[in-house]
């Protein structure tokens, strides 16, 4: 389902720290690029991946109920196939993190709805990347 671009913007403009879930220290992989891009923006990146202990220089994570609390995470962007999806949808639902972008290429309609049903921003199938540069935002100060 896709987002509108007040959506999408709202979304990128509200964050500040953003768990990439299945992020690859490879730097040829999706995730690793992106997740360095959102970063050179100013964001802070918590990586969420079980097989690194880090990526991109921060401590890795093996999973989003495993960041600690005092760590508030206000987007979780899914690298993950979509029958992983429902399991990081639950633990985002349980660490309240207020919005969910699944990456190009990752969808799933039923944990989509249970994430809005409990009042989630949620975007599907669309790269963070890609719609921050085509939405012209400023980095992050």
């Amino acid at each position: 389902m896709a987002s509108g671009d007040d959506e999408l913007r709202a979304i990128l403009t509200r964050a500040s720290t953003i768990a990439v879930v299945g992020l690859s220290e490879k730097p040829e992989r999706d995730s690793h690029e992106v997740a360095r891009y959102l970063r050179a923006q100013g964001y802070r990146i918590v990586p969420v991946n079980p097989a690194v202990p880090e990526v991109l220089g921060e401590r890795a994570y093996p999973s989003l109920s495993a960041i600690p609390p005092g760590v508030p995470v206000d987007l979780a962007v899914i690298f993950r196939r979509g029958d992983a999806v429902p399991a990081v949808v639950d633990e985002a639902i349980a660490r309240r993190i207020p919005a969910i972008w699944m990456q190009l290429g990752v969808a799933h309609a039923e944990a989509a709805a249970k994430a809005r049903a409990h009042g989630i921003a949620v975007v599907e199938d669309t790269c963070s990347m890609a719609t921050h540069r085509r939405l012209g935002l400023p980095a992050r100060s």
